[in-house]
């Protein structure tokens, strides 16, 4: 049955909503796909469920076709199997926690792991069993701080993930690979352009994973890509160690007096003027940069930390996020903020804006001498040799030809800096490139961590008892809806590729008689009959001008329209991407436009 305008649920906005922040948001809640509920939260709409629907047919066809069996989980779960994990606190503020009328505590799976493990070791237990492959397509939740970019971060998602279980390694490479090429397919169909690139697994756990990122100006993710083909999330970028410098023969350090110089600009600006070198000026990248930052465990509570930088570069709260939990030994999602004045005040030992790592030189920032008292980093560049000019935790004075190695040490070396363009790629390639992104889809070597733990085991061909290894593999369905969105528009609407569009063709009928729209009926029912999805704008007294900025801003690929031509028995066809229109014989209509649209 067509879609007719005149009785479907839809009202068009000329107006774009006053939270809108990006074109996804904006053009689909004007068009009528979605609408906002609560911040995070979206009802969609007809239109928008049959976007939708056809995203989710196209990546349940892609699963199947690579042996995935679908299955349905409850969003709403115990706390048992995630406590058993450890996620339960290491997820932290994003997980919606809930209690029952028996005070028991649930969640609101933002993942199904767990429950997925659970399922395989209660009905399997064999090598006979394996391989296998179960997803589901179901609303995931996460309590986002933030929520942003309409349907890019909500709180409510949908998303399709699935679960690989196999004996051995080697079989969870197959399954891995089988997965990434299922995704390769669902974004070729979908026209969805994206850069797979290597990633930190995060809270997920596991030995590899990948992003599948749309690149935008408007994505949360910054992603590097090398001339020689290194892609990876900034967070998953290992640095470029310099070797060791010799110093045997390394000036002594010098406490240099650097009057109002608290910021790099400052210190640099104040070494040129009063402590020229000979051979060159100085530079941002001469200077040791030491920031405190606030790490907040899962738990809530909170530790502070020192990192020490080239000058010339920024702490990427995101990177450090990745690397500090290790290092601290803190298992779960840990938020990294900068110090405040208030937290600075309990160490009354550290001199905001003229922080270096250690009171006397030679001592180290740690243990009994520590200056601060708190855990001290490098950024790998910081290696043993390397001279820096540096606070000298005196106001208005820094160290200069302080060496790394020499005349302080350090707890650990973690990756803390931001990557600039021009940074080496870890495997040789070239210089790298930045791009931001949306993360589209993720897939996880997931390896024994959840078997481990919850028991899944199955007996191999020698009748011995081996952990089962595992896969994670999830793809953002609403996600996916606001990046073709993002991808295909114009000022004027919506473009939606044939795959996911809302239907076929959008039939128009913009002349005044009573006979317009009863031919227009006519056509409607011969495009049915080949099988298209019609679209049929059959409002009574609406100006042409309305129904063709309708036709515009909801974006489905093809117009026919019924007008001043019907009398010479000619109807005219329009592509809305290219605009291009021809005039196509009222007699046969329905065979000659199936065949165009259908290439």
């Amino acid at each position: 049955m067509a879609l007719r305008l005149s009785t479907l649920f839809l009202r068009t906005l000329r107006e774009d909503p006053v939270d809108a922040e990006v074109a996804s948001h904006r053009l689909l809640a004007r068009g009528g796909y979605i609408r906002r509920v609560a911040p995070g939260g979206f009802a969609w709409l007809p239109l928008g469920m049959i976007v939708l629907r056809n995203i989710e047919a196209i990546v349940r066809e892609e699963m199947n076709a690579i042996g995935g069996q679908e299955v349905l989980f409850p969003a709403l779960l115990p706390r048992e199997p995630y406590e058993a994990t450890g996620r339960w606190e290491e997820y932290g503020d994003n997980l919606f926690r809930v209690k029952d009328r028996k005070d028991a505590d649930h969640l609101l799976a933002p993942t199904h792991e767990e429950v997925f493990t659970l399922l395989v070791k209660d009905l399997y237990s064999s090598y006979k069993d394996l391989p296998t492959i179960l997803y589901q397509i179901q609303t995931k939740y996460r309590d986002e701080a933030r929520p942003r970019a309409g349907l890019i971060r909500t709180r409510e998602f949908i998303m399709k993930d699935s679960y690989s279980f196999d004996v051995d390694d080697d079989g969870l490479a197959e399954s891995y690979r089988l997965h990434r090429a299922a995704y390769v397919r669902i974004f070729e169909r979908l026209g969805l352009e994206v850069v797979a690139v290597s990633a930190d697994s995060g809270a997920m756990g596991g030995s590899r994973s990948e992003e599948f990122l749309f690149p935008t100006a408007i994505g949360e993710d910054t992603f590097v890509r090398s001339p020689g083909g290194y892609a990876a999330n900034v967070e998953a970028v290992t640095t470029v160690v310099p070797e060791a410098v010799p110093y045997d023969d390394a000036p002594a350090a010098v406490v240099r007096n650097t009057p109002a110089s608290p910021t790099i600009e400052s210190l640099v600006r104040q070494s040129q003027e009063l402590h020229p070198r000979e051979d060159r000026e100085w530079t941002a990248a001469d200077t040791l940069k030491n920031v405190v930052l606030k790490i907040t465990r899962p738990d809530g509570e909170h530790v502070l930390v020192a990192v020490g930088l080239p000058g010339d570069r920024n702490v990427d709260i995101k990177r450090l996020e990745v690397s500090i939990g290790d290092a601290l030994e803190i298992q779960g999602e840990i938020e990294v903020e900068q110090a405040s004045d208030d937290d600075l005040r309990s160490r009354p030992l550290i001199v905001k804006g003229y922080l270096g790592p250690g009171l006397n030189l030679g001592e180290p920032l740690l243990g009994e001498k520590s200056v601060t008292g708190i855990p001290y980093f490098v950024d790998p560049r910081v290696v043993e040799g390397t001279r820096w000019v540096t606070g000298a935790n005196v106001s208005g004075q820094h160290v200069y030809d302080l060496v790394a190695g020499r005349d302080f040490t350090w707890d650990g070396t973690i990756e803390c800096a931001q990557v600039l363009p021009g940074d080496p790629a870890p495997d040789g390639s070239g210089p790298l490139e930045a791009a931001r992104g949306i993360e589209m889809g993720h897939v996880f070597a997931l390896g024994r961590k959840y078997a481990e733990v919850l028991g899944l085991k199955v007996l191999d061909q020698n009748g011995k008892q081996v952990v089962v290894t595992m896969g994670s593999y999830g793809f953002g369905v609403t996600r996916a809806v606001a990046a073709l969105a993002e991808a295909y528009h114009d000022d004027k609407g919506l473009i939606w590729p044939r795959a996911v569009a809302p239907a076929d063709i959008h039939v128009v009928a913009t002349g005044k008689g009573a006979e317009f729209m009863a031919e227009a009926e006519k056509i409607v029912e011969e495009l049915e009959a080949q099988g298209l999805k019609v679209l049929f704008d059959d409002r009574a007294k609406v100006s042409p001008g309305v129904r063709f900025g309708d036709f515009e801003l909801l974006g489905v690929p093809t117009m026919l329209v019924v007008g001043r031509g019907l009398a010479d028995g000619m109807l005219e066809l329009k592509d809305r991407a290219t605009g291009e229109a021809r005039d196509v014989r009222r007699d046969g209509v329905g065979p000659e436009v199936a065949a165009a649209i259908r290439g």
